[in-house]
């Protein structure tokens, strides 16, 4: 993953360097800066090797595109039609409503991007700036803190899911909204559950445990 995402900022900053050296060849990335792959594979390497590259863009969209339609159709399916609507649906009708949902979601993601101008890619980057914010310090100091309670996680998710709202709305700094989400939603976790009473010694307790199974050495069987 290091390696995986260090490629990509390297791709973002090459491209800046790039085409600022060379703003004859920048008429693409000026009109959409999403197309910087794009047209860095169709400058730097030679045609074949750029539709090798052009076709993994390709495949990761429709491997991506896949498992979303296929997430979203089961959470409406389990979390909400069967949840909150028929209790008692048959398995047969699960399906049915689970493919009809497929096919909702589908009609959706085209709608959204057959306007040209549309920028997917900003809008998918909001959403991981929202997930990101809200849940990524509620699971990490859930696995490294002991004292973490079940108010501070709700005062955390609050605070920073406001926070990219807000910042995003506002574009404060030029600075991308999950960094100040993530701190301050971090911070309202302490605080929230400092002020409160400590968790339960139920809770506690699996905390111990669980810490101390990931600490215990292991022993290899030898076969």
């Amino acid at each position: 993953m290091i390696l995986c995402l260090a490629g990509a900022v390297a791709v973002g900053f090459f491209g800046v360097a790039y085409f600022a050296a060379n703003p004859g060849q920048a008429a693409g990335v000026t009109a959409n800066a999403q197309r910087v792959f794009i047209e860095l594979s169709l400058i730097l390497f030679n045609p074949w090797i750029a539709g090798m590259l052009l076709a993994a863009i390709l495949a990761a969209v429709m491997s991506m595109l896949s498992a979303q339609l296929l997430v979203c159709s089961s959470s409406l399916t389990q979390d909400v039609y069967k949840t909150f609507v028929r209790r008692d649906a048959s398995r047969r009708e699960l399906v049915w409503f689970g493919r009809a949902m497929v096919l909702a979601v589908a009609l959706v993601a085209i709608w959204l991007a057959w306007d040209p101008d549309s920028r997917v890619l900003s809008m998918v980057s909001y959403a991981w700036a929202g997930f990101g914010a809200a849940f990524g310090p509620v699971v990490i100091l859930s696995l490294l803190w002991r004292r973490m309670t079940r108010n501070g996680a709700l005062a955390g998710m609050i605070v920073g899911a406001l926070v990219v709202l807000v910042w995003n709305h506002y574009a404060w700094l030029g600075l991308y909204e999950i960094v100040p989400g993530f701190v301050l939603a971090t911070l309202a976790i302490y605080v929230v559950s400092r002020m409160g009473a400590a968790p339960s010694r139920d809770v506690t307790e699996v905390f111990d445990a669980v810490q101390a199974d990931m600490h215990a050495p292991r022993v290899r069987e030898v076969t």
